[in-house]
């Protein structure tokens, strides 16, 4: 692995990639340290002390602590995950964006505007809820005019997250919104180590065991693939005869990636933000939607199989790519070129959905069940939890493959066996 890492670091292009990636993460870090105008963090941390089990405190992971000091990037990159899920739903319903989606890259190219559009206004809605949410809880000394320059602050940086999450997936290594929400929860990482460390003997114990059973089913799942066989016929290219040939076609038992888990997270931070609003059902909320709740691990991995078919869908079309197998002179063996094709793949990838699907689930909800029960601190199943481990070891070899490719393009030999 060194002299794979050395290999990346020869390639100027890829040193060139992962320099810029460092240094957009660290700026990104720089800002969650730095308080919005008129906060007191000390103040807001100790709200967060009091309420560490609530949905906030999954939150604050996600935001990589920022939320706790309210800072300029308070509000982490989750309303941007908000507003993609809940642009690719409509796209499903309403027949505009549904044609916009059919036209290429214009299509998704308007599509992207219309979600950058949506983040911006759930970001000044959600931080409209934190400020008046603190204010009341005591924590915040501000007018109304300190609260407009605080809602202010906070959208502009989560639209600069933004932008910066699209320049790492522009001109970086990897998904840049993955690893903005990787480097938040790696962040947070310290605390939970340290609250390992000083914990019980059970919790001092068992938890290494399920942090790596999580990393081996990630990694098992995850490389997991189903493997199509393609036969290419021989066909004439102007006046020269292409010769035909065999392949395969490869279906990831996963192919959602963490995706679903990120987008469950956002979804269950709903009823949270809107009781924000309406602090007469804030008490129901937190009882019920409380991070570790029976409820909240229950409806988490219901949205996690509901978001992965989702997702697949989105990703994978077995019409269109029945229609490229016949364009270029390509068949499964056995199965019949055009509809009977897409037929198949579809039932096939239906297939592999459903492993994908609840092995996703299962292991963001059982080490949560497991901790919860296990009498493990709070500090512990917040930052090192299932939903935690799984997005890390998922972005982090979504990451790997990318850098890999690029060094197969090179020539050079990958590391990911």
């Amino acid at each position: 692995m060194l002299s794979w890492l050395a290999n990346a670091w020869r390639v100027p292009e890829l040193r060139k990639r992962l320099l810029f990636t460092f240094l957009i993460l660290a700026l990104y870090r720089l800002g969650s340290w730095i308080p919005a105008p008129g906060v007191d963090s000390n103040s807001i941390n100790d709200y967060f002390n009091n309420r560490g089990s609530t949905i906030l405190g999954l939150l604050n992971v996600f935001s990589g602590g920022a939320l706790s000091q309210f800072a300029l990037f308070a509000l982490g990159i989750m309303p941007y995950v908000t507003a993609s899920i809940i642009l690719q739903l409509m796209t499903v319903v309403v027949p505009k964006l549904e044609q916009l989606q059919k036209e290429g890259e214009s299509g998704y190219a308007k599509i992207n505007q219309y979600t950058r559009y949506l983040t911006v206004a759930l970001a000044a809605a959600q931080s409209t809820g934190y400020a008046y949410l603190f204010k009341r809880a005591g924590n915040l000394e501000a007018n109304s005019g300190r609260i407009v320059l605080i809602v202010v602050t906070l959208t502009a940086g989560t639209t600069l997250l933004m932008w910066m999450g699209e320049l790492i997936t522009k001109r970086g290594v990897g998904n840049g919104i993955s690893l903005l929400i990787f480097a938040s929860i790696l962040a947070s990482a310290p605390t939970g180590i340290a609250a390992w460390y000083n914990g019980g003997t059970m919790e001092r114990l068992f938890f290494p065991l399920v942090a790596i059973g999580i990393v081996a089913a990630v990694v098992f799942i995850q490389e997991g693939q189903r493997r199509i066989p393609i036969q290419y016929a021989k066909r004439m290219v102007g006046r020269r005869q292409t010769a035909g040939g065999s392949t395969y076609l490869p279906l990831r038992v996963n192919m959602a990636g963490v995706i679903p888990v990120i987008f469950a997270a956002a979804v269950m931070a709903f009823p949270p933000t809107i009781a924000q609003f309406f602090p007469s059902t804030q008490t129901w909320i937190n009882a019920h939607f409380s991070y570790g709740s029976l409820l909240y691990i229950g409806l988490e991995g219901v949205l996690i199989i509901v978001f992965t078919y989702f997702y697949t869908a989105v990703q994978f079309n077995p019409v269109d790519q029945a229609d490229n197998l016949r364009r270029y002179g390509g068949y499964i063996p056995g199965i019949r070129p055009g509809a009977p094709t897409a037929q198949y793949l579809d039932r096939v990838l239906t297939r592999l959905t459903l492993p994908g699907s609840l092995y996703l689930a299962a292991v963001a909800v059982l080490p949560s069940i497991f901790i919860k029960y296990g009498g493990f601190s709070q500090a512990t199943s917040r930052a090192l939890g299932g939903t935690s481990v799984l997005i890390v070891v998922g972005v982090a070899l979504d990451t790997m493959r990318q850098m890999e490719s690029q060094m197969m393009a090179r020539s050079y030999e990958g590391f990911l066996k």
